[in-house]
């Protein structure tokens, strides 16, 4: 009975070993998915210094030539008042918009940056000065107010081949409209 009773116990240990050595050891199958998530972080990573180039430089110096470095040419790009366009030209014209009423805009920082995989998403501090005349559509334009403004906005983009194919900005224009003195 006793002898037995150390084998059990023998037996038990054994098992109980080869359980604690096969967690203590990763699979192939843990060590190809450790692999994929460090390849997409290290790909996030790349698409967030893509961005940082592309509101502090492209954006707030208006070099819309080099958009092509971040945004594929036919992308589709969904912004806060619902409306979508399709490729860069069209995104050129809707960001030149922008900056014809307030030409000193820029994006200075993003507080928040998060990536995964093919998709990141940023935080930025938009600002400018409503400055000059405001094109309202049938040759009608606001005048300026002089007014200053700075609002957080939100870009995600979803990245493929190395550039993003759709991009959703997020801003609030009720806030925009009432620090520029049109709310």
């Amino acid at each position: 009975m006793k002898k037995m009773m150390i084998t059990k116990i023998a037996v038990s240990a054994m098992m109980g070993l080869f359980a604690f050595s096969s967690y203590a050891k990763p699979s192939s199958t843990d060590a190809h998915e450790l692999a994929q998530y460090q390849q997409a972080e290290r790909i996030g990573k790349e698409h967030l210094v893509k961005f940082d180039t592309l509101d502090f430089d492209v954006y707030s110096n208006q070099k819309w030539d080099r958009l092509k470095e971040s945004h594929a040419l036919n992308i589709i790009v969904h912004y806060p008042d619902g409306h979508i366009t399709t490729g860069i030209p069209d995104h050129i014209t809707e960001l030149k918009k922008q900056f014809a009423f307030a030409p000193d805009t820029k994006i200075k920082v993003h507080p928040v940056k998060i990536a995964s995989g093919e998709w990141t998403s940023v935080i930025g501090e938009m600002a400018g000065t409503f400055s000059q005349p405001m094109p309202i559509g049938n040759g009608k334009t606001l005048s300026p107010t002089g007014k200053t403004f700075k609002l957080k906005m939100v870009t995600v983009g979803h990245w493929k081949n190395g550039t993003m194919d759709e991009e959703y900005l997020f801003w609030d224009n009720l806030s925009f409209m009432k620090q520029i003195g049109l709310s």
